[in-house]
């Protein structure tokens, strides 16, 4: 499977299944999903497209995963929440600048929990942590402050 930033508007995810069939589900910004099916012989014209509103895309979830349920699980979407990876460019403004200067927190009310950097996770950042482009921050917050935050941060 492959992920595509698309900026203002979500995230893409392609997957080319075992009978080489292409499917790609678009996660907008506002919860809803979008999920097209192409076809065999033309994989560039979609045969199927779907619009699925946040409850549908859970629905849709629960019928392909239905043991993916767990009572000490949180979900976000419940409490208007939302837990977001942010890719800083390889050549970032924040490359080499300290977490804290960004001030996400302040600004936007977005809190960045972790950092992946190569094969490392730190999770719990102090302001004072030094940033690299090429980092992944996992970010909670609104949806309209994890929003900012990625402006801020230059993905968008």
């Amino acid at each position: 499977m492959s992920t595509t930033p698309l900026p203002g508007i979500g995230v893409r995810y392609d997957l080319t299944t075992r009978e080489h069939r292409r499917v790609s589900v678009v996660a907008h910004h506002d919860g809803t999903r979008s999920f097209s099916a192409y076809r065999v012989d033309d994989p560039d014209e979609c045969a199927l497209s779907l619009r699925l509103t946040a409850g549908e895309s859970e629905s849709l979830i629960d019928a392909l995963m239905p043991a993916h349920h767990s009572p000490s699980l949180l979900y976000t979407t419940d409490l208007g929440l939302v837990a977001e990876r942010i890719e800083l460019p390889a050549v970032s403004r924040w490359n080499g600048r300290v977490l804290g200067e960004a001030r996400l927190r302040t600004e936007t009310g977005a809190s960045v929990v972790a950092v992946l950097r190569r094969m490392e996770a730190i999770p719990s950042p102090a302001p004072d942590f030094r940033l690299a482009g090429g980092d992944t921050l996992i970010v909670i917050g609104t949806r309209e402050g994890v929003n900012a935050a990625a402006a801020i941060l230059g993905r968008e």
